[in-house]
């Protein structure tokens, strides 16, 4: 077996990680940010974070993820091949581990519009598919 490059590793990290705070920021920002504000406004949401600094906290996950995707990819690409379909279907499966179980329970029970929890699995689901190809991408021995 070969030995991790690291230092790809931390580039794919890096890069997955933008990629996947722009995914992020275009799905919360844009495809849901009039509806959040209407949800604020009907007392479905809360008008401020409890977190004040959760946006922060939310791009330094995504990196964090991004690097456990990267790392995911790099251990089971000598098993699968390595290649963007082993990378699909790293972020594919874990990025629905991540994404689907805690949204669907959102969504059945959460008093507010389905949408959101929609829209936050594919957040995760689609985010962890983007970093997991553009980490494999960049990886190399």
């Amino acid at each position: 077996m070969a030995p991790v490059n690291t230092k790809r590793v931390v580039l794919g990290t890096i890069a997955g990680g933008v990629v996947w705070t722009v995914w992020s920021l275009l799905v919360n920002a844009v495809i849901l940010g009039s509806r959040y504000a209407a949800a604020q406004a009907t007392g479905q949401l809360l008008p401020h974070p409890r977190y004040p600094l959760f946006l922060a906290y939310w791009v330094v996950t995504l990196f964090l993820l991004s690097y456990v995707f990267t790392w995911i990819y790099v251990s089971v690409r000598t098993t699968l091949g390595p290649g963007p379909l082993t990378a699909l279907r790293v972020g594919f499966l874990v990025g629905f581990a991540a994404g689907f179980p805690v949204n669907l329970s959102v969504a059945t029970w959460a008093p507010f519009d389905r949408i959101f929890p929609l829209w936050w699995m594919l957040d995760l689901w689609v985010g962890s598919m983007l970093a997991a190809l553009v980490g494999g991408w960049l990886y190399k021995d």
